[in-house]
């Protein structure tokens, strides 16, 4: 019995062995054996996704997977579930990468492991063109303000916003009632209702909110100066060195060679880039 608890023992260790060198590296394996990137994001994000008129994803974030894809030589397929599914992590092989504009909170970090920093804007605060009175976030204590649901927008509006070796967060204003909202449309959807029938503001990425506040300028306001600055990350699921580490390289070769430049200045008009 003793002579085979023992080969249990040492079957059970190679197993275990087995199991974890399956595990280093199962991304970049499954990308290479199926010839596809699984590419996750937010279905309704402009300019870095969207529908556009072909009802075919576009965008910012797009044209970068699409190019991380190409330089990998595999087929890039896209999907977009609920971002809090995709921010919680544990993806389980279901998705490969999260080329997706996600800030890279402390808490995210648990379950994430971020790539690297692809491009950096700031946030904001907008609010109902009836407002004219609001000068800063600090004029909206108390009130209710929206964000996407597991957005960084959201977690700064509950004060509970940490960014991964960034510097502490500001919170200047008092308790708000905090709405999450599926996706940021939604958020601006309530908020086009006017200050205070369903929302009195919104706090979202600048580059994003602001082609909402120039086409509706008689709806909404950007108020104040910039709320924080919202690094953005490439994700991949925790544990995956080897993958993370191909994706880095590509995503840095990209860099150098100026094509996240030129992508950027392709959608956003300027290089946010560095």
């Amino acid at each position: 019995m003793a002579g085979y608890w023992k080969l249990g023992v040492a079957a059970a260790m190679v197993l275990a062995c087995g199991m974890g060198a399956a595990q280093a590296g199962s991304a970049l394996d499954r990308v290479n054996k199926t010839h596809t990137m699984v590419e996750v994001l937010d279905q309704n994000y402009p300019p870095f996704s969207f529908l556009n008129d072909k009802n075919e994803m576009d965008g910012f974030d797009i044209d970068v997977s699409k190019e991380v894809a190409k330089r990998l030589g595999v087929t890039l397929k896209v999907e977009t579930p609920a971002w809090e599914v995709v921010a919680a992590g544990h993806w389980q092989g279901r998705w490969d990468v999260c080329i997706c504009s996600m800030t890279p909170s402390k808490e995210r970090a648990e379950v994430l492991d971020f790539v690297t920093t692809y491009y950096n804007t700031p946030a904001v605060l907008v609010v109902s063109a009836d407002n004219k009175t609001a000068k800063s976030i600090k004029d909206l204590s108390g009130k209710k303000l929206g964000a996407e649901a597991g957005s960084s927008y959201e977690k700064y509006l509950n004060k509970a916003l940490e960014i991964e070796g960034g510097k502490p967060i500001d919170f200047p204003f008092k308790d708000v009632q905090v709405a999450p909202f599926e996706t940021e449309e939604l958020a601006f959807q309530d908020l086009a209702l006017g200050g205070g029938k369903r929302l009195d503001g919104v706090v979202g990425n600048l580059i994003s909110v602001k082609p909402r506040v120039d086409k509706s300028p008689d709806k909404f306001r950007i108020v104040g100066d910039a709320l924080f600055s919202d690094a953005n990350a490439i994700a991949v699921d925790k544990g995956d060195a080897e993958w993370k580490a191909k994706v880095a390289s590509v995503i840095d070769a990209m860099r150098k060679d100026g094509t996240l430049s030129r992508i950027s200045q392709k959608w956003i008009g300027t290089d946010i880039s560095k």
